[in-house]
């Protein structure tokens, strides 16, 4: 009966991560149209000046490449340790997979917007990170309150918890300093990209920490 239950669990959550690791492969997907519409002559020069005429749409694409990735990573991480899903949290990580596919569209503004109106574009796509990163938390949050991971992992799974609830904060002061200094945004959204990428070392670091303060 053991077995039986432990293999639906599986059954479940395999189910939902090959359902959203499609999601996230079709939203980079989706990327490169903005790349290949740069490749319609709109004048007489040659293909090298084409292309470095739009450098801002190769820049956007692989922000918003790594954006997916990252999201991707730490989706993978976060489903990591979960072992049953109920409808809500189906419904739950459906959020995120609507703006992981949402993605392409900031990206798009950034690219055609970077040097017209680069503190509008950078924040449109500023503040899809503020709603990335609340789905996010959302996912880790529900998944912990309603001991949808195991009971043995849960005290290290609240580390990915506090992860993604603070990471809101993070989102939003730089979300507000795209108003304010450009460079202090990008430069606080390099540093978001650094610690994302590693989410199970930095929860490592943080369990840790958390452990030693309770000895």
């Amino acid at each position: 009966m053991e077995e039986e239950r432990i293999g639906n669990f599986t059954n479940e959550t395999s189910r939902i991560k090959g359902f959203s690791d499609g999601i996230f492969g079709f939203a980079i997907t989706l990327l490169v149209v903005e790349l290949i519409g740069i490749l319609h002559p709109e004048s007489e020069n040659g293909l090298i000046k084409s292309l470095l005429h739009h450098w801002q749409s190769f820049f956007a694409f692989i922000i918003g490449f790594i954006t997916i990735l990252v999201c991707w990573v730490n989706h993978h991480v976060a489903l990591e340790y979960i072992r049953k899903i109920d409808t809500k949290f189906m419904w739950i990580n459906g959020s995120l997979l609507f703006l992981v596919t949402l993605t392409p569209f900031p990206t798009a503004i950034l690219a055609s917007y970077l040097q017209s109106e680069r503190e509008i574009a950078i924040a449109i796509f500023g503040f899809n990170y503020v709603l990335i990163s609340i789905a996010a938390d959302r996912i880790c949050a529900y998944a912990y309150n309603k001991h949808l991971i195991e009971e043995d992992k849960r005290e290290f799974y609240y580390s990915y918890k506090l992860i993604y609830r603070y990471g809101i904060f993070y989102c939003l002061i730089a979300f507000c300093f795209c108003f304010v200094s450009i460079v202090v945004s990008l430069i606080l959204y390099v540093i978001l990209f650094g610690a994302s990428a590693v989410p199970k070392e930095l929860a490592s670091i943080i369990y840790k920490f958390t452990m030693a303060r309770k000895k």
